[in-house]
């Protein structure tokens, strides 16, 4: 949803991704570019490039990567619960003033904006729909790491 969101703002958006799958879907929910994520060569030829970098995954990343690309004064903001601890080195921080930033979910008001934001923009989430006959199935695609999205249970 964050490159929905993005795109509907006006932002030039990068998405970074690990497969060419994902790239094809970032493209078609609003990111102008990709970048694969698991290229540090790729990394490396964006040094410098982006003000703010959302990070919405939950797993360990090549963090010093990561800042690496973003301008002097830009902003990594975690929305993400990685369990790990971020392995950060500080002169990438205090050289080029950038900074690290993390957020929940925002308040009452804040969702309800972002709502009305979403309804004028046709913002949807993308996910996947199992009827409750089907409940062990939705599981099982669960359990087998094969859901790409939310998992939906309808009636």
């Amino acid at each position: 949803m964050a490159l929905q969101f993005l795109n509907a703002w006006g932002c030039e958006v990068t998405a970074f991704t690990s497969s060419p799958t994902k790239r094809e879907e970032a493209l078609e929910l609003g990111a102008h570019h990709t970048l694969d994520s698991r290229d540090a060569d790729a990394l490396a030829a964006a040094a410098g490039r982006f003000d703010l970098i959302l990070s919405t995954v939950n797993v360990k990343l090549d963090w010093n990567g990561y800042l690496g690309t973003l301008k002097p004064k830009g902003r990594l903001h975690i929305v993400g619960a990685t369990l790990e601890p971020l392995d950060i080195g500080a002169f990438s921080l205090i050289l080029s003033q950038r900074s690290v930033s993390g957020s929940p979910v925002g308040s009452p008001v804040t969702i309800g904006k972002m709502l009305e934001f979403a309804a004028r923009h046709d913002i949807a989430p993308v996910t996947e729909q199992f009827s409750f006959s089907k409940i062990n199935d939705a599981i099982t695609h669960l359990r087998s790491g094969k859901a790409r999205y939310r998992l939906v249970l309808s009636h």
